[in-house]
């Protein structure tokens, strides 16, 4: 759904208040611009959430499930400590090239990594090696395996830890039931699996802004 200029107008007063412009998150931005990126990486007020969301519960391993051109990726590792450790999951080669060079810009290449190929064998990959559990997981990527991604997470995740779900508003198509969208039935299905898990308390906002109508889901592991 088209934005509306009122919401345009209040994201912009957010974030020239709230959000002020930084150079490195500028030229990833100007990067992925040039690089011929799709525009669908977060807003820098939802970043900016993305980054408090991680300061919060207190994380020090992240994962990350879609990283365009590393724009979330550089607000969620600036809210690691210095030992911290970041691994974010590309489909795209070109897309992780763009993810790299602005990672390494931003002076964060150390603590972060990024992983090319589908994500479904990135993440079964992680589980074979026995990555060490991750406090916050932050998924958005191709939206028809959403639930997939979701058990994944669940395996990946400390008790006690987060799980974010983005774009789960779909324009209000979440709400259709009947929808044969692959993205709306792979949201569906994630927050019924959300709704449905033992080890999982979570909920969901809708949200306006630049981009439009969306929103996110919320879950934490329980311990």
């Amino acid at each position: 759904m088209t934005a509306h200029p009122a919401w345009t107008t209040v994201d912009t007063y957010f974030t020239d208040l709230l959000v002020p412009e930084d150079e490195a998150l500028t030229h990833a931005l100007r990067a992925s611009e040039s690089a011929g990126l799709p525009p669908i990486g977060v807003t820098p007020t939802q970043g900016k959430l993305l980054h408090l969301l991680a300061r919060l519960t207190p994380a020090r391993r992240v994962l990350e499930i879609g990283t365009l051109a590393a724009y979330s990726t550089i607000w969620l590792a600036r809210a690691l400590p210095a030992d911290g450790r970041l691994i974010t999951l590309e489909f795209e080669p070109a897309h992780a090239a763009v993810a790299r060079a602005n990672l390494a810009h931003a002076g964060l290449d150390k603590i972060t990594e990024v992983r090319t190929g589908p994500a479904l064998d990135s993440l079964a990959a992680l589980h074979a090696e026995g990555a060490a559990p991750f406090d916050l997981v932050f998924i958005d990527a191709d939206k028809a395996n959403n639930a997939r991604y979701l058990e994944w997470a669940l395996k990946l995740t400390r008790p006690g830890g987060l799980i974010v779900l983005d774009n789960v508003v779909r324009g209000g198509g979440v709400a259709d039931a009947a929808s044969d969208d692959p993205a709306i039935r792979g949201t569906r299905e994630a927050l019924e699996l959300m709704a449905s898990h033992p080890d999982l308390d979570g909920t969901a906002v809708q949200t306006v802004g630049a981009k439009g109508y969306d929103g996110f889901a919320l879950a934490r592991v329980r311990s």
